[in-house]
């Protein structure tokens, strides 16, 4: 008799693991059931700001695989279905048919969950109103598109500069909107440190978005037909006409709670290297409902990003499939755009930093893209953090214009080899003039940073 895996959730992490378990393991050794609630799979959540601003098409051209491809694998995918209940001593899961209601039980000898994240939705008047958007989803895309579609004018108010809301109000100027964005912090982008968060500032500023920052959201007026026309902070209130929540995401992990499983300090589950859930052993999890173990500062982190949950997903359907593969880790790497401006960061921030305890130096360079005398160099700001006495890279954000974001790779492979910023000065990068100066910028840091670190010796204390 061959074995059941069950699969909570259809997109990334989910269908990757279905996948592989099914290239190492045939029909007749194991049956595979997959739930996924929306009618979406394999999608990249992370095009859905780029559909809305007319980059790509949509949502077909976000989908890597269908449900009938899936299906023509040989796993059965049940879309618009939830799965309401994990019964852990029991093994089985109770799903519930959204169309018509339907609830039944499906038992598992193996579990994975991939139930992804949830955008923060905070407990404010009005939040729930209609044209209150939040975005993880492709149907969430399409119900945003109508209602921009069908939007009585052209005013938007983005709550939150994280990477989702700078991105979307980007995606809203290009539709024509007037955009607004509310933001609790002192500059955007929360995810760099404040002095190149300004950078971000500056180049969104430039492009006629409105920033409001150290402000907090307290609700949304609605109309008589409870349609939200306005943000309303302690001060002051901005008319909208929709509203999209740009204040991040959470792990979607009720279910797990539920059943009793692990969770971490961020609300993710809690795993081990196999991406197995601690102390269950034919139950996994992976993607942006887990968090995972940062390789810079020690520790569990939550990080939603498409790049993990793709590779918890091969790594979890190997060893379903009856191989081995690990996990190891993040150093936490993303990179963004505003127009024509790049953001990238890996590592740690200075916050980050000390509240790991490192004693550390900062040091930031300003470089070009290109050679100097080569036509089309633009400029970029590097900051990179090192730890006092060993010299250890810390971390790396970068902001600049056309080749500065993808750089941070560069940094990312050095925190990943626990390099030292004296050892990443030699590193044998590419150089022609239209594609870097002969100093490269990230080592032109890495430079600057040895001489602080020298410098500061062991009487540093940080920043």
């Amino acid at each position: 008799m061959s074995e059941r895996l069950v699969v909570i959730g259809g997109d990334a992490t989910g269908m990757s693991a279905a996948s592989q378990a099914r290239r190492l393991k045939g029909p007749g050794q194991l049956e595979i059931v997959a739930f996924e609630r929306g009618r979406f799979t394999s999608y990249s959540a992370c095009g859905i700001p780029y559909w809305v601003g007319g980059d790509v098409g949509g949502p077909d051209a976000l989908v890597a695989r269908t449900p009938r491809e899936h299906r023509e694998r040989d796993i059965d995918l049940r879309t618009g279905t939830e799965v309401t209940r994990i019964d852990v001593e029991r093994r089985r899961v109770r799903a519930r048919v959204l169309e018509s209601g339907e609830e039944y039980w499906t038992s598992y000898d193996k579990l994975v969950i991939a139930t992804g994240a949830e955008p923060v939705r905070p407990d404010l008047p009005g939040i729930d109103a209609r044209g209150v958007h939040g975005v993880q989803t492709l149907t969430d895309g399409e119900r945003l598109i109508a209602t921009l579609e069908g939007a009585r004018g052209r005013r938007a108010v983005v709550v939150g500069a994280g990477y989702i809301g700078v991105e979307m109000a980007e995606a809203l100027i290009r539709r024509g909107f007037d955009v607004t964005m509310v933001n609790r912090a002192a500059e955007p982008m929360s995810t760099l440190d404040p002095d190149m968060g300004r950078l971000v500032h500056e180049a969104m500023t430039g492009m006629g978005i409105r920033l409001v920052h150290e402000t907090a959201v307290t609700g949304v007026r609605t109309d008589e037909e409870g349609r939200a026309i306005a943000v309303l902070t302690e001060d002051e209130e901005y008319p909208a006409d929709v509203v999209v929540l740009g204040i991040g995401v959470r792990p979607s992990t009720g279910l797990a709670r539920e059943a009793g499983l692990p969770l971490g300090p961020s609300g993710g589950l809690l795993t081990d290297l196999a991406m197995r859930v601690r102390g269950h052993r034919d139950i996994w999890a992976g993607g942006d409902c887990v968090e995972v173990l940062d390789l810079v500062a020690g520790g569990t982190r939550h990080i939603a990003l498409g790049t993990h949950a793709n590779k918890h997903g091969q790594v979890i359907g190997t060893n379903v499939g009856g191989g081995y593969a690990t996990f190891p880790g993040v150093v936490g790497t993303a990179v963004s755009k505003v127009c024509d401006l790049e953001i990238g960061r890996t590592g740690l921030r200075e916050k980050d930093a000390l509240a790991a305890g490192f004693r550390f130096v900062t040091v930031s360079i300003e470089s070009t893209s290109r050679a100097g005398y080569y036509p089309g160099s633009a400029p970029m700001t590097v900051k990179m953090l090192a730890e006092l006495g060993t010299g250890r890279l810390l971390g790396t954000q970068i902001v600049g214009r056309e080749g500065a974001g993808k750089r941070v790779d560069v940094a990312a492979v050095a925190l990943t080899a626990g390099m030292t910023v004296e050892q990443m000065t030699a590193l044998d990068l590419g150089y022609a003039p239209p594609f870097s100066p002969v100093w490269d910028p990230v080592l032109v840091a890495a430079r600057r940073a040895v001489k602080a670190v020298r410098g500061a010796g062991d009487a540093g204390s940080g920043s």
